[in-house]
């Protein structure tokens, strides 16, 4: 290693081909040994070390507040070079997981394909990160040791002998290198250049995980055409330490993948776990979370669920005005919108997880073409295109999907009644064994929603009686304190 290159190690057959591990902010190249013995199995592998993390010198970025993730994915290109490699594949964790996005969206030419961790396209407030940079600067990283167990782990894995060595690499960080990349997390959002993102793909978030939730890995999986994304249970933000099983397999399925076959715009999007697609969403509006100074309070790292849908009747029946996307990427992104928006995050999400290799290709068509194109237009609302759609579903018997339409209905602001007439008139024109089984369905859904709400109902009026009884309680040994 030269002064001007980052620390760095190298593993595996020298003839295999070439992948480059970038390590997350306070840890060093050893967060990745949990994945070394299987990937270096198939892959020539280089670890590098963040400035002034593990053996690299604080001085490859700047220490007066400008530096960038440019600055270090052009560390990375620069270790690339010294090993003349012209194309390799990326994977890296929560900051090694933005420098792998920016070489993607700005450097495409040089990677095979991409894995980003429990990583985001932008990483919370920027004066957060100024202000971590400054108390780092001014108390070296010790002050940040209390706060990342909890950030990095779950279930007190960081009492294990591989926690407490991340945590002891933490406390051996300079805090000048530390700081610049505070810097560089607080100039970065790469948002806007996602969907140029044209190399295979892989998106891997940890559920418990506070610093980048999921909701930030949905969102870059999103954006990026052809991406999967990966949700596992159990792990917090460093999930390929805490779980290194499933971590290690989506990595190994994700790089035999992307060199079997060349990617392009229509592989690899994977959307559900059947063929058809289910039904629009709305553009989230979940707020970016950050892997989060510690002067932030800590974000609601809880799945999301889905919540029963309301059928009080919508009265907003006004067409969308013109706003059809007109490329790949920008269809994709705004058919997985429409998608939420009309079956909930929780389906889709359960749908993304399941999508394999053999159905991601078709996912990506229809999510693009069905989602991005027809639902998205600005010709009908959206109540009419579930009449529609409940219609033609009902003359082709296909019931289960018809499940999930009757749902989407409800969201698109279909009363019971109506979705009622509509199912009565398809049997004049469909079939009365058609609409015969269609009711049978309809009304099986509308005893699923009722008791989901019934269920709601309770668990939220035992929480108010706990809750109201506690706070007797309290109020009881409050007075009678007084009294004495």
């Amino acid at each position: 290693m030269t002064n001007n290159q980052p620390h760095h190690d190298l593993s595996g057959p020298p003839t295999a081909p070439p992948l480059i591990l970038g390590p997350s902010i306070g840890t060093s190249l050893a967060v990745w040994e949990p994945q070394l013995p299987a990937l270096t199995r198939t892959h020539r592998i280089l670890r590098w070390d963040l400035p002034g993390h593990g053996g690299s010198p604080a001085a490859l970025l700047p220490s007066d507040g400008s530096a960038t993730i440019g600055d270090l994915a052009a560390l990375v290109l620069r270790l690339a070079d010294e090993q003349g490699w012209e194309r390799f594949a990326y994977a890296g964790v929560s900051i090694g997981g933005a420098v792998g996005l920016h070489l993607a969206a700005h450097h495409p030419e040089r990677l095979t394909s991409l894995a980003v961790v429990c990583s985001s396209a932008r990483f919370g407030d920027p004066a957060a990160w100024r202000e971590r940079a400054a108390l780092v600067r001014a108390e070296g990283t010790e002050a940040m040791v209390a706060s990342r167990p909890g950030t990095w782990f779950s279930h007190g894995f960081a009492h294990t002998p591989v926690g407490a060595a991340l945590i002891e690499d933490l406390r051996a960080t300079d805090r000048a290198g530390y700081a610049a990349c505070c810097d560089a997390l607080a100039a970065y959002d790469i948002t806007a250049d996602l969907e140029r993102i044209a190399v295979p793909t892989l998106v891997v978030a940890g559920r418990d995980d506070p610093a980048t939730p999921p909701a930030h890995a949905r969102r870059i999986a999103d954006a990026v055409p052809g991406a999967s994304l990966l949700e596992v249970a159990g792990a917090a933000h460093l999930a390929g330490v805490e779980r290194p099983e499933p971590v290690t397999a989506a990595l190994l399925a994700h790089l035999t993948d992307s060199t079997a076959q060349p990617h392009d715009d229509a592989t690899t999007r994977p959307q559900n776990d059947t063929p058809h697609d289910d039904a629009p969403s709305q553009p989230r509006n979940d707020t970016p979370h950050d892997e989060v100074p510690h002067t932030h309070t800590p974000h609601d790292t809880t799945p999301h669920t889905h919540t029963p849908h309301d059928t009080t009747p919508h009265t907003d029946t006004t067409p969308h005005t013109d706003t059809t996307p007109h490329t790949d990427a920008s269809r994709h992104a705004a058919g997985m919108a429409v998608r939420r928006d009309v079956l909930g995050n929780a389906h889709v999400d359960r749908a993304v997880t399941r999508t394999t290799p053999f159905t991601a290709r078709f996912q990506d068509f229809i999510t693009r073409y069905a989602w991005g194109e027809i639902w998205t237009g600005d010709g009908l609302d959206r109540r009419t295109r579930s009449c529609i759609t409940l219609t033609a579903l009902i003359a082709h018997g296909h019931d289960a999907e018809l499940a999930m339409h009757i749902r989407a209905a409800l969201t698109n602001g279909l009363t019971r009644e109506e979705i009622g007439e509509v199912l009565l008139q398809s049997a004049i024109y469909c079939g009365v064994p058609a609409a015969n089984s269609a009711f049978a369905t309809a009304q099986r859904v509308f005893d699923e929603i009722d008791a989901e709400h019934v269920t709601t109902r309770a668990t939220t009026s035992a929480t108010t009686t706990t809750a109201t009884t506690t706070s007797t309680k309290v109020d009881t040994a409050s007075r009678s304190d007084t009294e004495k």
